[in-house]
């Protein structure tokens, strides 16, 4: 069954921020990288995608540079967008829709 995301896109964004602040690795990562992960987060695709990597591969390297706590504490089969949503107790606005529900890991929606 899915159910839709009933929590306001900025309210979802404040939460990333809240979030991802816990973990950046220095001021660029807490001023510049979070924000714009957040907001990015909040875009339909994989957020890989919407960050403009072209794979996974990318998007971990990228994570590691500026959250090396949160990298390690991730499971390494959870995606990214995934995973931060769970943290923060919500649904991503993109898994409503997403056509790879099935292979998500863990998908409660």
């Amino acid at each position: 069954m899915r159910v839709a995301n009933k929590t306001p896109l900025p309210v979802l964004e404040q939460k990333v921020i809240a979030f991802l602040s816990n973990y950046a690795k220095d001021a660029y990562a807490l001023h510049v990288t979070t924000p714009h992960l957040a907001k990015t987060s909040l875009e339909m695709n994989h957020l890989y995608e919407d960050l403009g990597f072209a794979n996974r591969v990318q998007m971990g390297k990228y994570m590691q540079e500026h959250f090396p706590t949160l990298c390690a504490i991730k499971p390494a089969d959870k995606l990214w967008k995934k995973f931060i949503y769970d943290s923060i107790g919500e649904i991503a606005p993109a898994c409503e829709n997403c056509s790879d529900q099935d292979n998500c890991w863990a998908c409660r929606v």
